[in-house]
């Protein structure tokens, strides 16, 4: 069960957010990545964290000023790159144009998406995974898997008709392990989230409460 923390650019120590993570990484089934800032990738990578980008660009080297290249993320120590995220949305074909970039510098990629119709389509461009997050419930900590759990469910249905191997992850309002629980009896095999823990007073005690019922 994969649980991705990404801390946008809220106002967290991401040293310490990604320290805790790999501290209770190591006492876990779980596998738990943080997604920081890209300024902070090196040096979260550096703490030992399974490391991912917010972004990556369609890019390649060349005249981009303000992008972000994928081998850069890479040469930074990044593994994986989020795509599409709701506060990041790009158009079908930068998507398909910024997985073909992850996939040259070898990074493992997550396309988000809004409902299943969208999962479908992002799911046949041959992800690694897709995520869904209703936009609606991001940040609200009220999780789709129990808000809306049909979502989840039609968005596993979704991926799985796109004929392609690809993963389904649940995003939005995650903040328990109970949500993380019920996202696996959903169909899913990971979670998303971000302020359950980025926004913690002690990111390591939240953690340890996301992935104890695991």
């Amino acid at each position: 069960m994969l649980v991705l923390i990404n801390l946008k650019t809220y106002p967290c120590d991401p040293i310490a957010v990604a320290t805790a993570a790999r501290e209770v990484d190591e006492t876990t089934t779980a596998r738990i990545a943080v997604a920081p800032q890209a300024a902070h990738l090196e040096r979260v990578a550096e703490t030992g964290v399974e490391t991912w980008a917010q972004h990556v660009d369609p890019i390649e080297h060349g005249s981009n000023t303000g992008h972000a290249l994928a081998e850069t993320v890479s040469e930074a120590g990044a593994v994986g790159t989020l795509l599409n995220h709701s506060e990041r949305r790009l158009r079908l074909a930068d998507i398909d144009g910024s997985l073909e970039a992850a996939r040259r510098a070898d990074l493992e990629t997550i396309v988000c998406a809004n409902n299943p119709a969208q999962i479908g389509a992002a799911a046949a461009l041959g992800p690694d995974a897709v995520a869904v997050e209703p936009p609606k419930l991001i940040g609200t900590g009220t999780p789709v898997s129990q808000a809306d759990p049909d979502v989840v469910e039609d968005a596993v249905d979704a991926a799985a008709a796109a004929g392609e191997d690809v993963s389904v992850l649940c995003g939005a309002g995650i903040s328990t392990g109970e949500d993380v629980v019920a996202a696996r009896e959903l169909g899913a095999e990971g979670v998303l989230l971000a302020s359950g823990v980025a926004k913690a007073d002690d990111p390591r005690a939240a953690l340890e409460a996301l992935v104890e019922p695991l």
